[in-house]
């Protein structure tokens, strides 16, 4: 009982509060302009969506919390992973070369590809 009402738990539950009654405000808000002569139907699917805006921070918090608690019910100490002893280089494949202007230019792009994958590997 005694961690239960931290100066944190007590903001965030007048902060969830506050948006509850905003939102319900603008709920009312737009119910009011759903019954006036220039209300649409819009504004009554607006009155439906202001409360569960409302109810969306209290909710969050609830996840969150549940959330906590699962992750502390598992193991909490995770074995670490272990390091990678050796890396292993990757030789690029040897570069053919052609006569054909076109697959000249199509073998100096392979070649700064290649290029680029050594440097990579390094």
């Amino acid at each position: 009982m005694r961690g239960l009402l931290t100066p944190q738990r007590v903001l965030i539950g007048f902060a969830c509060l506050v948006a509850l009654i905003a939102c319900c405000g603008l709920a009312y808000w737009q119910w009011q302009r759903f019954e006036s002569a220039s209300g649409t139907f819009q504004n009554l699917g607006y009155v439906l969506q202001w409360p569960l805006f409302g109810l969306f921070p209290a909710f969050m918090v609830w996840r969150f919390r549940r959330l906590a608690r699962q992750r502390s019910d598992e193991d909490p100490v995770a074995p670490a992973p272990e390091p990678v002893a050796t890396v292993v280089a990757v030789k690029p494949a040897p570069v053919e070369h052609f006569d054909d202007p076109e697959d000249a230019e199509l073998a100096a792009y392979n070649r700064m590809l290649a290029d680029l994958n050594a440097r990579d590997g390094r």
